[in-house]
Protein backbone atom coordinates (compact mmCIF):
# COMPACT_ATOMS: atom_id res chain seq x y z
CA UNK A 1 0.00 0.00 0.00
CA UNK A 2 2.89 2.34 0.73
CA UNK A 3 4.36 1.53 -2.67
CA UNK A 4 1.00 2.06 -4.36
CA UNK A 5 0.77 5.49 -2.76
CA UNK A 6 4.32 6.79 -3.20
CA UNK A 7 5.55 5.31 -6.49
CA UNK A 8 2.91 6.75 -8.87
CA UNK A 9 3.45 10.31 -7.60
CA UNK A 10 7.22 9.88 -7.78
CA UNK A 11 6.86 8.52 -11.32
CA UNK A 12 4.92 11.63 -12.35
CA UNK A 13 7.60 13.78 -10.69
CA UNK A 14 10.38 12.24 -12.80
CA UNK A 15 9.05 14.05 -15.86
CA UNK A 16 9.07 10.84 -17.91
CA UNK A 17 5.29 10.78 -18.36
CA UNK A 18 3.85 13.13 -20.95
CA UNK A 19 0.24 12.01 -21.51
CA UNK A 20 -2.59 13.45 -19.41
CA UNK A 21 -4.17 10.01 -19.02
CA UNK A 22 -0.92 8.77 -17.51
CA UNK A 23 -1.01 11.57 -14.95
CA UNK A 24 -4.57 10.73 -13.94
CA UNK A 25 -3.87 6.99 -13.87
CA UNK A 26 -0.93 7.52 -11.52
CA UNK A 27 -2.84 9.80 -9.17
CA UNK A 28 -5.85 7.47 -9.08
CA UNK A 29 -3.56 4.54 -8.25
CA UNK A 30 -2.01 6.68 -5.54
CA UNK A 31 -5.54 7.33 -4.23
CA UNK A 32 -6.13 3.61 -3.79
CA UNK A 33 -2.78 3.38 -2.01
CA UNK A 34 -3.77 6.24 0.27
CA UNK A 35 -7.01 4.45 1.14
CA UNK A 36 -5.07 1.25 1.74
CA UNK A 37 -2.70 3.01 4.13
CA UNK A 38 -5.70 4.35 6.03
CA UNK A 39 -7.48 1.02 6.31
CA UNK A 40 -4.65 -1.49 6.40
CA UNK A 41 -1.75 0.21 8.16
CA UNK A 42 -2.48 3.27 10.27
CA UNK A 43 -5.82 1.95 11.58
CA UNK A 44 -4.19 -1.01 13.31
CA UNK A 45 -1.10 0.99 14.22
CA UNK A 46 -2.97 3.77 16.03
CA UNK A 47 -5.09 1.17 17.82
CA UNK A 48 -1.77 -0.34 18.95
CA UNK A 49 -2.43 -3.67 17.23
CA UNK A 50 -0.19 -3.68 14.17
CA UNK A 51 2.73 -4.88 16.27
CA UNK A 52 3.45 -5.94 19.84
CA UNK A 53 6.15 -3.26 19.80
CA UNK A 54 4.69 0.18 20.72
CA UNK A 55 7.48 1.96 18.86
CA UNK A 56 6.56 0.24 15.61
CA UNK A 57 2.90 1.12 16.13
CA UNK A 58 3.81 4.75 16.74
CA UNK A 59 6.03 4.83 13.66
CA UNK A 60 3.42 3.27 11.38
CA UNK A 61 0.76 5.53 12.86
CA UNK A 62 2.64 8.40 11.25
CA UNK A 63 1.70 6.98 7.84
CA UNK A 64 -1.58 8.85 8.40
CA UNK A 65 0.40 12.09 8.66
CA UNK A 66 2.19 11.18 5.44
CA UNK A 67 -1.13 11.13 3.58
CA UNK A 68 -2.20 14.53 4.86
CA UNK A 69 -4.21 13.78 8.01
CA UNK A 70 -3.03 13.69 11.62
CA UNK A 71 -2.56 10.65 13.85
CA UNK A 72 -3.01 12.57 17.11
CA UNK A 73 -6.36 14.04 16.10
CA UNK A 74 -7.59 10.80 14.56
CA UNK A 75 -6.77 8.85 17.71
CA UNK A 76 -9.10 11.08 19.72
CA UNK A 77 -11.81 11.14 17.06
CA UNK A 78 -11.75 7.39 16.40
CA UNK A 79 -10.29 5.52 19.38
CA UNK A 80 -11.84 7.72 22.05
CA UNK A 81 -15.08 9.20 20.68
CA UNK A 82 -16.20 6.73 18.01
CA UNK A 83 -15.35 3.56 19.92
CA UNK A 84 -16.62 4.86 23.26
CA UNK A 85 -19.85 6.39 21.95
CA UNK A 86 -20.66 4.31 18.87
CA UNK A 87 -23.85 5.60 17.17
CA UNK A 88 -24.58 7.91 20.09
CA UNK A 89 -25.90 11.31 19.06
CA UNK A 90 -23.48 14.14 19.93
CA UNK A 91 -21.00 11.59 21.32
CA UNK A 92 -19.80 9.66 18.29
CA UNK A 93 -17.84 12.17 16.22
CA UNK A 94 -18.53 10.15 13.05
CA UNK A 95 -22.15 11.30 13.36
CA UNK A 96 -21.18 14.97 13.65
CA UNK A 97 -21.56 15.80 9.97
CA UNK A 98 -22.35 19.00 8.00
CA UNK A 99 -25.92 20.33 8.06
CA UNK A 100 -26.79 18.81 4.67
CA UNK A 101 -26.23 15.27 6.00
CA UNK A 102 -28.23 13.36 8.63
CA UNK A 103 -26.63 10.18 9.94
CA UNK A 104 -28.66 9.69 13.11
CA UNK A 105 -32.42 9.55 13.75
CA UNK A 106 -31.70 11.67 16.82
CA UNK A 107 -30.33 14.54 14.71
CA UNK A 108 -32.52 17.41 13.57
CA UNK A 109 -33.94 17.00 10.05
CA UNK A 110 -34.04 19.79 7.44
CA UNK A 111 -35.37 20.32 3.90
CA UNK A 112 -32.21 19.01 2.20
CA UNK A 113 -32.14 15.63 3.91
CA UNK A 114 -34.87 13.93 1.81
CA UNK A 115 -32.41 13.99 -1.09
CA UNK A 116 -29.29 12.91 0.79
CA UNK A 117 -29.44 9.31 -0.44
CA UNK A 118 -28.59 10.71 -3.88
CA UNK A 119 -25.96 13.35 -3.11
CA UNK A 120 -24.16 11.87 -0.08
CA UNK A 121 -21.96 9.75 -2.33
CA UNK A 122 -20.47 12.85 -3.94
CA UNK A 123 -19.57 14.31 -0.56
CA UNK A 124 -18.03 10.99 0.48
CA UNK A 125 -15.61 11.59 -2.38
CA UNK A 126 -14.70 15.00 -0.96
CA UNK A 127 -14.27 13.83 2.61
CA UNK A 128 -10.49 13.32 2.60
CA UNK A 129 -9.98 16.62 0.76
CA UNK A 130 -11.61 18.30 3.73
CA UNK A 131 -9.48 16.11 6.00
CA UNK A 132 -6.12 17.24 4.58
CA UNK A 133 -7.09 20.93 4.55
CA UNK A 134 -9.34 22.09 7.41
CA UNK A 135 -10.87 19.22 9.40
CA UNK A 136 -7.89 18.48 11.66
CA UNK A 137 -7.63 22.13 12.71
CA UNK A 138 -11.37 22.33 13.40
CA UNK A 139 -11.28 19.14 15.47
CA UNK A 140 -8.21 20.27 17.39
CA UNK A 141 -10.06 23.41 18.43
CA UNK A 142 -13.18 21.46 19.41
CA UNK A 143 -11.33 18.72 21.29
CA UNK A 144 -9.28 21.32 23.17
CA UNK A 145 -12.47 23.05 24.30
CA UNK A 146 -13.86 19.65 25.34
CA UNK A 147 -10.83 19.11 27.57
CA UNK A 148 -9.46 16.22 25.50
CA UNK A 149 -6.16 18.05 25.00
CA UNK A 150 -4.56 19.30 28.21
CA UNK A 151 -1.24 20.72 29.26
CA UNK A 152 0.87 23.82 28.77
CA UNK A 153 1.31 24.77 25.09
CA UNK A 154 -0.35 21.52 23.94
CA UNK A 155 -2.75 23.35 21.63
CA UNK A 156 0.01 25.45 20.06
CA UNK A 157 2.44 22.55 19.65
CA UNK A 158 -0.20 20.25 18.17
CA UNK A 159 -1.33 22.98 15.77
CA UNK A 160 2.25 23.52 14.56
CA UNK A 161 2.82 19.78 14.08
CA UNK A 162 -0.41 19.44 12.09
CA UNK A 163 0.57 22.38 9.89
CA UNK A 164 4.12 21.12 9.25
CA UNK A 165 2.95 17.60 8.35
CA UNK A 166 0.40 19.04 5.92
CA UNK A 167 3.07 21.17 4.28
CA UNK A 168 5.15 18.03 3.77
CA UNK A 169 2.13 16.25 2.31
CA UNK A 170 1.30 19.03 -0.16
CA UNK A 171 4.95 19.41 -1.09
CA UNK A 172 4.99 15.75 -2.09
CA UNK A 173 1.63 15.36 -3.84
CA UNK A 174 1.49 18.80 -5.50
CA UNK A 175 4.88 20.49 -5.16
CA UNK A 176 7.03 17.80 -6.79
CA UNK A 177 4.71 17.18 -9.76
CA UNK A 178 4.29 20.93 -10.39
CA UNK A 179 8.05 21.54 -10.27
CA UNK A 180 9.34 18.52 -12.17
CA UNK A 181 6.59 17.17 -14.44
CA UNK A 182 5.63 18.59 -17.84
CA UNK A 183 1.96 18.92 -16.85
CA UNK A 184 0.24 22.20 -16.16
CA UNK A 185 -0.89 23.26 -12.71
CA UNK A 186 -4.55 22.90 -13.71
CA UNK A 187 -4.04 19.31 -14.87
CA UNK A 188 -2.20 18.39 -11.68
CA UNK A 189 -4.88 19.95 -9.48
CA UNK A 190 -7.59 17.98 -11.31
CA UNK A 191 -5.58 14.78 -10.92
CA UNK A 192 -5.15 15.63 -7.22
CA UNK A 193 -8.94 15.97 -6.90
CA UNK A 194 -9.35 12.59 -8.62
CA UNK A 195 -6.90 11.07 -6.13
CA UNK A 196 -8.94 12.34 -3.20
CA UNK A 197 -12.27 11.39 -4.70
CA UNK A 198 -11.08 7.79 -5.01
CA UNK A 199 -9.67 7.81 -1.47
CA UNK A 200 -12.63 9.55 0.15
CA UNK A 201 -15.23 7.39 -1.55
CA UNK A 202 -13.36 4.16 -0.77
CA UNK A 203 -12.83 4.91 2.92
CA UNK A 204 -16.31 6.35 3.48
CA UNK A 205 -18.10 3.39 1.93
CA UNK A 206 -16.09 0.91 3.98
CA UNK A 207 -16.68 2.68 7.31
CA UNK A 208 -20.23 3.96 6.80
CA UNK A 209 -21.63 0.56 5.83
CA UNK A 210 -20.66 -0.66 9.29
CA UNK A 211 -22.81 1.75 11.32
CA UNK A 212 -25.29 3.73 9.17
CA UNK A 213 -27.46 0.71 8.46
CA UNK A 214 -31.15 -0.19 8.88
CA UNK A 215 -30.52 -3.02 11.35
CA UNK A 216 -28.37 -1.21 13.88
CA UNK A 217 -29.63 1.04 16.67
CA UNK A 218 -28.82 4.62 17.57
CA UNK A 219 -28.60 5.72 21.17
CA UNK A 220 -28.69 8.71 23.48
CA UNK A 221 -26.89 9.44 26.71
CA UNK A 222 -28.85 10.21 29.86
CA UNK A 223 -28.85 13.57 31.67
CA UNK A 224 -25.47 12.71 33.22
CA UNK A 225 -23.85 11.88 29.89
CA UNK A 226 -23.89 8.15 30.62
CA UNK A 227 -24.96 5.32 28.33
CA UNK A 228 -27.31 2.59 29.49
CA UNK A 229 -26.35 -1.03 29.05
CA UNK A 230 -23.14 -3.03 28.77
CA UNK A 231 -20.36 -1.94 26.40
CA UNK A 232 -19.95 -5.11 24.38
CA UNK A 233 -23.70 -5.53 23.91
CA UNK A 234 -23.85 -1.91 22.79
CA UNK A 235 -21.25 -2.65 20.10
CA UNK A 236 -23.28 -5.62 18.85
CA UNK A 237 -26.37 -3.44 18.64
CA UNK A 238 -24.69 -0.61 16.72
CA UNK A 239 -22.34 -2.39 14.31
CA UNK A 240 -22.68 -4.54 11.20
CA UNK A 241 -20.33 -6.80 9.22
CA UNK A 242 -20.34 -7.59 5.50
CA UNK A 243 -18.64 -9.92 3.00
CA UNK A 244 -17.36 -12.36 5.66
CA UNK A 245 -16.28 -14.94 3.07
CA UNK A 246 -14.25 -12.63 0.84
CA UNK A 247 -10.61 -13.04 1.84
CA UNK A 248 -9.20 -10.81 -0.92
CA UNK A 249 -11.62 -7.97 -0.19
CA UNK A 250 -10.93 -8.31 3.52
CA UNK A 251 -7.19 -8.04 2.88
CA UNK A 252 -7.65 -4.93 0.70
CA UNK A 253 -9.65 -3.06 3.37
CA UNK A 254 -7.63 -4.13 6.40
CA UNK A 255 -10.24 -6.53 7.78
CA UNK A 256 -12.78 -3.75 8.27
CA UNK A 257 -15.57 -5.93 6.90
CA UNK A 258 -15.40 -7.49 10.41
CA UNK A 259 -16.39 -4.31 12.21
CA UNK A 260 -18.22 -6.17 14.97
CA UNK A 261 -15.08 -8.02 15.99
CA UNK A 262 -13.06 -4.83 15.72
CA UNK A 263 -15.42 -2.92 18.00
CA UNK A 264 -15.58 -5.74 20.52
CA UNK A 265 -11.81 -6.24 20.53
CA UNK A 266 -10.11 -3.05 19.27
CA UNK A 267 -6.84 -4.19 20.84
CA UNK A 268 -6.54 -7.23 18.54
CA UNK A 269 -4.96 -7.07 15.06
CA UNK A 270 -7.36 -7.37 12.13
CA UNK A 271 -5.68 -10.52 10.78
CA UNK A 272 -7.44 -12.47 13.56
CA UNK A 273 -10.96 -11.11 12.98
CA UNK A 274 -12.08 -13.91 10.67
CA UNK A 275 -11.25 -16.62 13.22
CA UNK A 276 -12.74 -14.61 16.09
CA UNK A 277 -15.96 -13.96 14.14
CA UNK A 278 -17.08 -17.59 14.37
CA UNK A 279 -16.84 -17.52 18.16
CA UNK A 280 -18.55 -14.11 18.41
CA UNK A 281 -21.44 -15.16 16.18
CA UNK A 282 -22.01 -18.39 18.15
CA UNK A 283 -21.84 -16.56 21.48
CA UNK A 284 -24.27 -13.87 20.30
CA UNK A 285 -26.75 -16.57 19.23
CA UNK A 286 -26.32 -18.39 22.56
CA UNK A 287 -27.31 -15.28 24.51
CA UNK A 288 -29.97 -14.12 22.02
CA UNK A 289 -27.98 -11.02 21.07
CA UNK A 290 -27.85 -9.42 17.61
CA UNK A 291 -25.09 -10.19 15.13
CA UNK A 292 -25.70 -8.14 11.99
CA UNK A 293 -23.93 -9.17 8.81
CA UNK A 294 -24.53 -8.68 5.07
CA UNK A 295 -23.65 -11.39 2.58
CA UNK A 296 -21.45 -9.14 0.45
CA UNK A 297 -20.37 -5.53 0.06
CA UNK A 298 -23.03 -4.82 -2.58
CA UNK A 299 -25.78 -5.85 -0.17
CA UNK A 300 -24.21 -3.60 2.46
CA UNK A 301 -24.18 -0.65 0.06
CA UNK A 302 -27.84 -1.21 -0.83
CA UNK A 303 -28.76 -1.26 2.85
CA UNK A 304 -26.72 1.89 3.46
CA UNK A 305 -28.56 3.61 0.60
CA UNK A 306 -31.90 2.62 2.16
CA UNK A 307 -30.79 3.94 5.54
CA UNK A 308 -29.73 7.28 4.05
CA UNK A 309 -33.18 7.51 2.46
CA UNK A 310 -34.89 6.63 5.73
CA UNK A 311 -32.89 9.14 7.75
CA UNK A 312 -33.58 11.83 5.18
CA UNK A 313 -37.32 11.29 5.04
CA UNK A 314 -38.51 10.09 8.42
CA UNK A 315 -38.32 11.12 12.01
CA UNK A 316 -37.62 8.38 14.54
CA UNK A 317 -38.07 7.81 18.23
CA UNK A 318 -34.69 8.06 20.04
CA UNK A 319 -33.41 4.63 21.00
CA UNK A 320 -31.64 3.72 24.23
CA UNK A 321 -29.91 0.47 25.07
CA UNK A 322 -32.19 -1.91 26.98
CA UNK A 323 -29.83 -4.80 27.75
Amino acid sequence: MLTLYFVPVLLVSTGLLTQTWQLFACFILSGFGMAGIGMGIMHDAIHGTYSSNPKINKLLGYTLNMVGANATIWKVQHNVLHHSFTNIHEGDDDLNVPFFLRFSPNAKKNLLHPYQHWYTWFFYGLSTLSWVTTKDFIRLDRYYKMGLFKGKNVYRNTFIKILLWKLVYFAFTLGLPILFSPFGVGEILLAFLALHFVTGLSISLVFQTAHIMPDVSFHLTDEHGMVEGERMIHQLMTTSNYAPKSRVFSWLIGGLNYQIEHHLFPDICHVHYKDISTIVKQTAAEYNLPYYSKKNFLHALKSHFKMLHYLGNYEAVPVKATH
